[in-house]
């Protein structure tokens, strides 16, 4: 959180880290010291969640690295660092990721026409801290983590039917479903009304990730748990298959996505959005 201080002729801030406790009639925020910090609402110029840890850069290539895998469209180009992928209905398989340490800027041109010559529109995601960009981008969203309690499994297929095709109600081809590098790749469908995904695959450090994606629940059968019920299918599965660590990306938009992660254990990694070359 950043406050403007008073009495300053020129714009001066200082930031406040902390648990927010209270928005009225103050703003509370609770320092990792224990002071107990009070705010007037009108001297606060921007607020900004941080993830629970700190958390490195090179932790955020790992998480982004095996989810680009999980999730890698149905053509694959590795560029100086850069994954660039194309295939599928949207930017989260039609775009390039930097998830090598020598990815930098100056493959930007190398991607633009490799899309180019495919007939797309380069857009490149861009997880926070990793390089210098100052544009604000599209579709914001944030990856939250959790680590897995303990060994469990689940029988699951490796392709969607008719019917989870049918829920999900996206128009991603099986294709672009089942794909996934260097692992492995699950459906979940519960109680005929809820269905979700889940790849397993491995960070270049070793540690096995289980990308959880796809949930959807049929509208007239939500509030029943049914989205924690394919998610718990879904982990269960990864857990066979020796993850121990789970990731969800889900929409800064997307509040009750959100808020079910959150309840399920699932906590703030870090945040990525989309820029167009």
């Amino acid at each position: 959180m950043s406050e403007q201080e008073a009495g300053l002729e020129s714009e001066a801030f200082t930031d406040v880290v902390g648990h927010l406790e209270a928005l009225t009639p103050a703003v509370v925020v609770r320092t990792k010291s224990g002071e107990r910090v009070e705010i007037s609402p009108d001297a606060v110029m921007s607020v900004r969640e941080l993830s629970h840890a700190p958390v490195r850069n090179s932790e955020i290539r790992a998480v982004e690295y095996a989810a680009a895998l999980a999730w890698p469209g149905t053509e694959q180009h590795w560029a100086d660092g850069w994954l660039l992928r194309a295939g599928g209905t949207d930017k989260s398989t039609n775009s390039a990721v930097p998830l090598l340490f020598s990815s930098d800027l100056t493959t930007l041109p190398t991607i633009a026409d490799w899309y180019a010559e495919r007939g797309l529109q380069p857009w490149v995601a861009l997880p926070e801290r990793l390089l210098p960009v100052r544009s604000e981008g599209v579709e914001p969203n944030r990856v939250l983590t959790m680590e897995l309690s303990g060994a469990a499994d689940a029988e699951l297929p490796t392709r969607p039917d008719a019917r989870w095709l049918q829920i999900h109600a996206q128009d991603v081809p099986v294709e672009v479903l089942t794909a996934v590098v260097d692992g492995d790749v699950a459906f979940a469908t519960v109680a005929d009304a809820a269905v979700g995904r889940v790849a397993v695959t491995t960070a270049p450090g070793g540690r096995v990730w289980a990308g959880l994606s796809d949930v959807v629940v049929l509208e007239p059968e939500r509030r029943r748990g049914l989205g924690r019920a394919v998610c718990a299918e879904l982990v269960a599965w990864a857990a066979g298959r020796g993850a121990t660590h789970a990731y969800v990306r889900v929409p800064d938009d997307n509040a009750p996505a959100i808020a079910l992660a959150e309840s399920m254990g699932f906590r703030l990694h870090h945040r990525s959005r989309y820029v167009l070359l």
